[in-house]
């Protein structure tokens, strides 16, 4: 019976890829196999001495980085994205944190992590949105590794202008002191995943990292879904 309900349904509103517009088939999940397949990843977990992992080296506490897909301006990846962060896609953002988690899982990747923490948005920003994208793609990572999603213990404390047209310098002042810990005590000595969407200069992460690491004894390793590689 469910399954003529489906096919009632597809009828007259047909689930179509994100990407190439074709019907999808029992099972694809917004996204065809063809565009999953063809999707724009970097690898980076097959390398240690990765262009996201020098982003964070003058840090001792970071272990693991990777970033899962290519950005590019008016790219697939900008398209997949947006679709959850600015078009309430909730579902996919998590799906596509499923689908990486699998695949670093498996590679060996945040093997020993015990705690993943989203990178927060302020609460005025998250309240407009309705969520944070980025707890959306941890919560799909930790349905795979098993881990908790930890969305207390950092917060985002100044609501700070966009990063797109500011500099280098200007991004990594723009987020000066904007994180805070709050009750992080049960974080001592713990591995920490922490999450982003989307990664360019390093800036805003690397604000994330410095206040974690004021935690002792604390592993940190790190994963974005994307990383913007600036020419």
């Amino acid at each position: 019976m469910k399954h003529l309900l489906n096919d009632f349904v597809d009828l007259f509103y047909p689930r179509l890829c994100l990407l190439c517009k074709n019907s999808l088939i029992e099972n694809e999940q917004q996204i065809c196999l063809h565009c999953l397949f063809n999707l724009p990843k970097t690898n980076f977990h097959t390398n240690k001495d990765n262009p996201v992992s020098a982003l964070f080296a003058g840090f001792r506490q970071v272990n693991e980085v990777t970033a899962f897909l290519f950005f590019e301006k008016d790219g697939i990846t900008q398209k997949l994205i947006h679709s959850f962060k600015y078009y309430d896609n909730k579902t996919f953002a998590e799906y596509l944190g499923r689908i990486a988690a699998l695949e670093l899982k498996e590679y060996g990747f945040y093997a020993s992590v015990d705690t993943i923490i989203p990178v927060p948005l302020h609460r005025k920003k998250e309240k407009k949105r309705g969520y944070n994208q980025s707890e959306l793609i941890a919560n799909g990572i930790a349905s795979i590794y098993g881990c908790e999603v930890d969305k207390t213990s950092i917060n985002r404390i100044t609501d700070t202008e966009s990063q797109t047209r500011k500099s280098v310098f200007e991004r990594h002042i723009n987020v000066e002191k904007i994180f805070s810990l709050t009750n992080a005590e049960h974080l001592v000595g713990k591995h920490i995943l922490l999450v982003d969407d989307v990664i360019t200069t390093g800036a805003t992460t690397s604000a994330c990292v410095e206040i974690l690491s004021e935690i002792p004894e604390i592993n940190i390793s790190i994963f974005s879904l994307s990383i913007a590689m600036e020419n």
